[in-house]
């Protein structure tokens, strides 16, 4: 099958993050043993869904190092949204695949797999790899699971290609995502006794304006970085929710954060000052009228950046294959900053765009596919002996 094929026949599976993609699992691996391949999956824990990896050995037979092309299965839901078409049925017009995961990132994935019948032909130097993955919409929590089975089955590729939508262009470097809950736990009274409680949701909103007032701090730091669409790092809080009636002081409320750091910039860079204010400013204010007051820090999602140092190889390589020579680093995160946690150096380069992801009538043109399919056969040439 052709790559417009694959990518009728994967956007043909709901794998919104909440269902299993087990389907789309077992098409492929059934695909890629039917060409010889002995492709393996590592399920999660629930057992309802799965990452898959397949080897192309070099031409001596060498599964070592090599390259990985990554894609996760997975997509955001269709809930709410305004389609003009089913999101679930590939509808090729104006020059568009429009569909659910179309440009993230099943456009990707169907231009991989309908290259691997040329790189079982090529006389390959080095193995080529390819993963896929399950959950990145929901924290990235598929490809840990992946990395951890290639580190138990001693399988160290060199480099990596996670080819989520960047219009085609090399993305050298991105943010982490950081995600905290905080949950502030105060004490009950009748709202006649204001006094003599603790308002739990008070005491959360003098931390978010506190919070606030970092990201203020965040983009007037000296050591930003002008190369990213957005060149500072940035925190905010995007859910809260608290109290019971509208004459009870509350006693609990839980307001959840995001910080989407710089590669050169760390979780205790925010983290430290937020645990002094409570220490220092909340707690004493809280405790002085009840003792049993408290704040909890939980971090829920943890996506580490990518980083552009001591990668140049990988650079020199892809600039040879794509269009553009530009070197961009964006503010979304990637399984990226994973596969480089491992050891394993990546770029991010794929079909489609990030502006049209996660919208309604997501669509990925039919020139960036065909773009995409160039790339990988010059890759593939470029790795022949």
């Amino acid at each position: 099958m052709n790559t417009i094929d694959w990518l009728t026949k994967l956007i043909a599976f709901d794998t919104t993050s909440r269902l299993s993609n087990l389907a789309l699992i077992d098409e492929v691996a059934n695909y890629l043993t039917g060409l010889g391949l002995k492709p393996w999956l590592v399920h999660n824990e629930a057992g309802n869904k799965a990452n898959l990896f397949v080897t192309i050995a070099a031409a001596d037979g060498a599964e070592e190092g090599g390259l990985v092309l990554s894609g996760h299965t997975d997509v955001v839901p269709v809930d709410g949204q305004q389609w003009h078409s089913d999101p679930f049925v590939a509808d090729i017009r104006e020059e568009r695949v429009y569909g659910r995961g179309s440009s993230d990132m099943k456009g990707f994935i169907a231009s991989v797999l309908a290259a691997v019948p040329q790189m079982q032909a090529a006389s390959l130097k080095v193995p080529l790899h390819i993963a896929l993955s399950y959950d990145e919409e929901v924290g990235c929590l598929g490809a840990p699971v992946l990395l951890a089975e290639l580190e138990k089955r001693a399988i160290r590729p060199q480099h990596c290609i996670v080819g989520e939508p960047t219009d085609m262009r090399m993305v050298v470097a991105h943010k982490g995502i950081n995600t905290f809950c905080c949950e502030v736990h105060g004490k009950s009274v009748h709202s006649s006794l204001t006094p003599k409680g603790v308002n739990a949701i008070e005491y959360a909103a003098r931390l978010i304006v506190f919070i606030n007032r970092l990201a203020h701090d965040l983009q007037h730091r000296a050591d930003l970085d002008q190369a990213f669409d957005m060149p500072f790092s940035t925190i905010g809080t995007n859910l809260i929710q608290g109290g019971s009636a509208i004459n009870i002081v509350p006693n609990h409320c839980t307001f959840e954060f995001d910080y989407r750091n710089l590669p050169h910039m760390s979780v205790a860079d925010i983290i430290e000052p937020i645990e002094q204010y409570i220490q220092t400013e909340l707690l004493p204010a809280m405790q002085a009228v009840d003792a049993d007051s408290r704040i909890t820090l939980t971090q829920k999602v943890n996506v580490p950046p990518l980083n552009d140092q001591h990668n140049q190889l990988l650079h020199q390589l892809i600039e040879q294959l794509v269009d553009s020579d530009q070197r961009a680093k964006v503010a979304y995160a990637t399984e990226g900053g994973q596969f480089e946690r491992a050891g394993i150096k990546t770029v991010v380069c794929g079909p489609g765009s990030i502006n049209v992801a996660h919208q309604a009538n997501e669509y990925v043109p039919l020139s960036q596919l065909a773009r995409c399919d160039r790339f990988l056969q010059q890759l593939i040439l470029s790795q022949q002996q």
